[in-house]
């Protein structure tokens, strides 16, 4: 077994025993105005908490980048400057997402990408960076379910029978996340 796939399955097993032990989990999703953290801007976040008991609580926010948008970007999330034009910033919106995942574990598919958004857009707010526990549901899918030919958020949904809602808008991609996460914990 690849060193990479030992790491994700000890990294699921030590999420099934938060898991079993009652924690609280966020699964989020961010969608943004392009690729890079340092120079594009969060769009929408969208979180499920989670415990064995089940769903907690939703988050779900479109926000005002206040800087232009990439037409890539646009075509993927749908999300146009219209739709955004009178949400709040990334400043007014960041106090209520951390109050929401609280110190809960965080999950996120790719979650590199989403934190360093998240974590730049903080640290360009004041705040600190996030110091949560995270899981990152592609490795973990890469390590429970080896044998798909690939481990993207929908390929995932569609092999488990997960609808996958609005594909690319935050709260449905972050429900999905969590549908994933609790399918890679029933192979270990």
């Amino acid at each position: 077994m690849p060193q990479s796939n030992s790491r994700s399955l000890k990294k699921i097993r030590e999420l099934l025993r938060l898991y079993d032990g009652g924690a609280v989990f966020t699964a989020f999703d961010t969608e943004t105005t392009g690729l890079s953290a340092n120079n594009d801007r969060l769009l929408e976040i969208g979180a499920v908490q989670f415990s064995k008991k089940g769903v907690l609580d939703t988050f779900n926010q479109l926000i005002n980048p206040c800087c232009p948008m990439s037409p890539a970007a646009m075509a993927v999330n749908n999300i146009t400057p219209q739709m955004v034009k009178d949400c709040p910033s990334e400043a007014q919106v960041l106090p209520g997402f951390l109050h929401f995942i609280g110190d809960s574990v965080l999950l996120a598919h790719n979650a590199n990408f989403d934190l360093k958004f998240v974590n730049t857009a903080l640290v360009r707010s004041g705040y600190q960076s996030l110091q949560n526990k995270t899981g990152d549901t592609v490795h973990l899918a890469k390590a429970a379910f080896p044998e798909l030919p690939n481990h993207k958020l929908q390929t995932l949904a569609h092999h488990f029978g997960i609808h996958p809602g609005n594909a690319h808008r935050a709260q449905d991609d972050a429900r999905v996340c969590m549908e994933v996460f609790l399918r890679c914990l029933q192979q270990v």
